[in-house]
């Protein structure tokens, strides 16, 4: 048997990881300048939580979730979105007792059975952002910011803003009674799955992606029609902010979200880089979910965003799934002497911050020649290489060579830190945030 990731978790490679790191900084600092503070919840939680908060007739619980037993006989399961979770921490621990709102956010591996395809895995990972405990409709602006600058700060061109209202428990019984009478002569043109939602839920017919459901669909009343005052005033100051921030956006009156505690705005934001699977990130807000898990009253909004899907785009945009990868110094050295020197050397470089690399050597084939280093040394992308070799040493130098132009020069070893932060600009690479 040839050992294989099972299908849908996917290996992150090497060259890959560079990608990965390049999202997950850039999305810690985002959130560091939003105020955000970054939570980590379980990756598993009892069935209950999705069951309640996400809801019973949504695909995600129906088809999708990864649910086992544990050996107390109690249901399980893999965390299949992260906004339940963290309103289960936020009511468990009391964060509202600590002052409202509460902006949390979440770089964390997600779990769903689905048909795996480009952007769509089984274990996948979202970045995301949940503003907990204020109707304000600048938390509901704030939150649809947050993933947009992500992007434009990754450099990923050509998102769009899609946004509607589907209106509150108040107002959205009448909808969801016109919805029902517009699909009743539609029916037989709808898939089995949105025949049984007609009754239970017919605001997921629209969310169905079957032609023959999209096609039924074109026509349907829009919930925008149907907005009691509040959602309808909410709406429109939601509207009038982002206008304000300069946040173009298109109404669309077919969005609804996929998972059941949404109220009032929703909102996707998609790119033409990705073909089919175009939806970056998503998200709305969810007032009725905190009292649905047993807590009490908390207006919140949040959004969810597909890191698989953030690294395709940029690899659209660079035309290689390959990241930077290369180290900031190769150590090479010559003799005995001069291994153990660029050793110590190497450490004090990583000490400092700087990426190195030492020739690593088998202990039955000896030393490889200085050739064979710097060669290995421009195959690691390394920037710049020290040489250690014996006769420098014996003067107290190393040797500094710059793999760009191929310049050297002789540098006293007390001085090599301050020549390479000299030669590197001065900066040192920032801790990355682990792929978890």
């Amino acid at each position: 048997m040839e050992a294989r990731s099972p299908r849908g978790a996917d290996d992150i490679l090497p060259e890959e990881v560079e990608l990965w790191r390049r999202v997950e900084e850039t999305v810690a600092d985002v959130m560091r300048t939003y105020g955000y503070r970054e939570i980590r919840t379980p990756v598993f939680e009892y069935t209950e939580l999705f069951q309640r908060g996400v809801g019973e007739t949504t695909d995600v619980v129906e088809k999708q979730m990864y649910t086992f037993s544990d050996l107390g006989g109690r249901s399980l399961t893999l965390r299949p979105e992260g906004t339940a979770p963290v309103v289960r921490a936020f009511l468990q621990h009391k964060l509202y007792g600590r002052g409202l709102p509460q902006n949390l956010w979440y770089i964390q591996p997600m779990f769903r059975y689905e048909r795996p395809q480009a952007g769509r895995s089984r274990q996948f990972h979202q970045f995301g952002a949940e503003s907990l405990g204020s109707l304000d409709p600048l938390c509901d602006v704030e939150v649809i910011s947050i993933p947009l600058e992500v992007y434009r700060r990754l450099g990923i061109s050509g998102c769009e803003l899609l946004l509607n209202s589907i209106g509150c428990p108040s107002c959205r019984p009448r909808y969801r009674e016109e919805l029902r009478r517009f699909l009743a002569g539609r029916l037989e043109a709808l898939c089995p799955t949105c025949r049984s939602r007609y009754e239970r839920n017919p605001l997921r017919v629209l969310d169905c992606k079957v032609d023959g459901c999209r096609a039924a669909t074109e026509g349907a009343p829009s919930t925008l029609d149907f907005l009691c005052d509040e959602c309808r005033s909410h709406f429109a100051s939601v509207r009038r902010l982002l206008e304000v921030t300069g946040i173009e956006y298109r109404l669309d009156s077919r969005l609804v979200r996929g998972l059941d505690y949404y109220t009032k705005t929703v909102f996707e934001i998609v790119t033409r880089a990705l073909g089919a699977q175009d939806a970056l990130a998503g998200g709305g807000r969810y007032d009725g979910l905190a009292e649905e898990l047993g807590g009490p009253p908390t207006p919140a909004v949040g959004f969810g965003a597909g890191m698989e899907r953030a690294v395709l785009a940029l690899k659209s945009l660079a035309g290689s799934a390959e990241g930077d990868g290369g180290v900031d110094v190769y150590v090479a050295s010559v003799g005995q002497s001069g291994r153990e020197t660029a050793v110590a050397l190497a450490q004090k470089l990583r000490a400092a911050g700087f990426s190195a690399r030492l020739d690593y050597r088998e202990p039955a084939s000896g030393e490889r020649s200085l050739r064979a280093q710097l060669k290995a040394a421009g195959k690691s992308g390394a920037r710049l290489v020290v040489i250690a070799g014996e006769e420098e040493l014996s003067r107290g130098a190393v040797t500094l060579k710059s793999m760009d132009d191929g310049a050297q020069v002789e540098v006293a070893v007390e001085r090599l830190l301050a020549e390479v932060e000299a030669k590197l600009g001065g900066e040192r690479p920032r801790t990355a945030r682990p792929v978890v």
